[in-house]
């Protein structure tokens, strides 16, 4: 499909070609009724009941004045806002701009930018979405198909009833003209679909109206969000910084890091019970976790000596049951190869012991690409024993790694996660996420320096150095240089929402059991809402069912 000005005028018109000026209601005088409804320039025809419906339900609103202009227009930044109220979608006020001509202090801006990270909302050139355009038939048509998520075949067919003017149908617009044809969305008028014809603000009204009251929703738009486990990990954060996360978070898991396996094989306990008390009264679990501080040495020790295990099982155990937490996180890392059966003992004993409490066992892993450092993990072994694996979806390109890079691509993230699920079951999995970046400097001698950096510190280096930023669609993130003071070049792979809302997007096509963070803190604000369209735009389909 070209990117051309024609292809993503995507907003508007939602074809209500369908018997649009073909039905009319009977007219009133009734003073009565006139003063009772919300407009004065809206009369009793075919589209009144839909104007006054997504008017009552939000998904619509005046123009000011008492009046709603019905025979106006729809631009595009319009119809966007109109789809994701639709969709229950919620503005984002996200740092990083999708498009050169949507400016942030734009009303729309917080409309448009969700609907590009769910894939609804394309632009018209790469940096450009045109938002003040009037929207044509043919483009409202292929905006909605793709809010509704509908499959398109090549066949422009519309059940043997073609338009008399189908021929002037835009090819990139046919199919998802036709599909809507095929689900009652959409019907021509006096046989023909006027596809280059500008919807009105009535003719939006009317396919809105159709669309929310169609009986092919596989739930109630405005349901409740699917549950589904988000566990944020605390790190360098106070225990009242924590909370604050906490509480402006989508997270229902907390993961303090409070118990690591000292030298000599015992336990380091570093329990904050305020913690545990106030996240009971909040309703959420506490799954604390446990470290080895990357110690090999140690580790080994350990999990080579059947006493010396059982006995650090037991010290573990002891906590949850002491403390009332709801369960551990186990984050064991560079373990050696050869540890690999004891690892896996390790857990199955631990396992044992945390259902009879009961609790909760979750086992951090990394994406199994063949390597030294994964080698110590049986996925399949370590899925039957633990209730979660939780994959650490990040380090790609690592601190000190020989060459920059993303700390976390899509099509990495992919392969890893459809790796992962070959050995373990989805409802077993939770896909861990980054809440960092990292800058990377490039020295004059070829030598590569990485930094880690937050989502806030990466947006506030984007604004004050004038990052100019691209998003790569295959990657499945923004990418941005600069020149520092020392005239060196500086390389971030951003990510924010949008590079988050397609890696949860992933995670949902494969229906996980959760999320994790690494970690809390890190984040912009705009985060957690992407997070929560991404969830709840993934939640819902929309079937061929005939409108009620």
């Amino acid at each position: 499909m070209p990117l051309n000005s024609l292809w993503l005028r995507t907003a508007a018109a939602l074809l209500v070609c369908v018997s649009i000026a073909c039905t009319i209601y009977p007219h009133t005088n009734s003073a009565g009724a006139a003063a009772a409804l919300p407009y004065d320039d809206i009369r009793p025809n075919y589209a009144q009941d839909a104007i006054l419906n997504m008017t009552k339900n939000k998904l619509m609103n005046g123009t000011g004045n008492r009046r709603f202009e019905p025979l106006k227009a729809v631009s595009r930044a319009e119809f966007i806002a109109m789809i994701d109220r639709l969709l229950a979608i919620k503005p984002v006020a996200s740092p990083i701009p999708a498009f050169a001509d949507v400016p942030k202090t734009a009303w729309y801006y917080e409309w448009i930018q969700p609907a590009v990270q769910l894939g609804i909302a394309k632009g018209t050139f790469a940096a450009r979405f045109e938002p003040g355009r009037s929207l044509t038939r043919e483009e409202a048509a292929v905006i909605l198909a793709r809010a509704l998520k509908q499959s398109l075949d090549a066949s422009p067919d519309t059940h043997g009833k073609p338009f008399n003017d189908q021929e002037q149908i835009s090819p990139w617009a046919r199919s998802s003209v036709a599909q809507l044809v095929r689900i009652d969305l959409l019907a021509g008028n006096d046989g023909k679909f006027l596809p280059r014809d500008l919807i009105t603000r009535q003719e939006a009204a009317v396919l809105m109206n159709r669309a929310w009251t169609h009986a092919g929703w596989t739930e109630q738009l405005q349901g409740a969000q699917p549950a589904a486990i988000q566990l944020g990990w605390q790190y360098n954060q106070t225990t009242q910084q924590f909370k604050r996360q906490v509480t402006n978070s989508e997270v229902n898991t907390l993961s303090p890091r409070w118990y690591y396996l000292s030298k000599t094989g015992s336990i380091e306990d570093q329990t904050d019970t305020p913690l545990v008390t106030w996240a009971r009264q909040e309703g959420k679990a506490v799954w604390a976790m446990v470290g080895n501080h990357s110690d090999q040495e140690a580790t080994h020790a350990m999990l080579t000596d059947a006493k010396q295990r059982q006995a650090f099982v037991r010290q573990l155990t002891d906590r949850v049951r002491k403390y009332g937490l709801d369960g551990l996180n186990i984050d064991f890392e560079n373990m050696m190869p050869e540890d690999r059966n004891n690892f896996t003992a390790f857990i199955m004993a631990l396992h044992e012991e945390m259902k009879s409490i009961p609790a909760v066992l979750s086992v951090n892993v990394s994406p199994d690409f063949g390597t030294d450092w994964t080698a110590v993990f049986d996925y399949a072994a370590l899925a039957r024993q633990a209730d979660y694996i939780v994959l650490m979806g990040y380090d790609e390109h690592w601190g000190g790694a020989p060459v920059p890079g993303s700390v976390s691509s899509l099509p990495w993230l992919r392969l890893g996660m459809e790796t992962l699920l070959k050995q373990a079951p989805a409802h077993k999995v939770i896909l861990a996420l980054p809440l960092y970046t990292r800058n990377w400097t490039v020295f004059g001698t070829g030598a590569i320096q990485s930094a880690d950096i937050t989502l806030q510190q990466q947006d506030l280096l984007v604004s004050t150095k004038n990052v100019q930023v691209l998003w790569d669609d295959q990657l499945g993130q923004y990418r941005g240089q600069y020149y520092d003071a020392s005239a060196l070049l500086n390389q971030i792979w951003l990510e924010d929402g949008r590079s988050l809302a397609q890696k949860v997007s992933l995670g949902e096509q494969h229906q996980v059991a959760g999320y994790g963070y690494w970690y809390m803190g890190g984040e912009s604000a705009d985060v957690w809402t992407s997070v929560r369209n991404t969830i709840r735009f993934s939640s819902y389909h929309f079937s061929s069912s005939t409108a009620k």
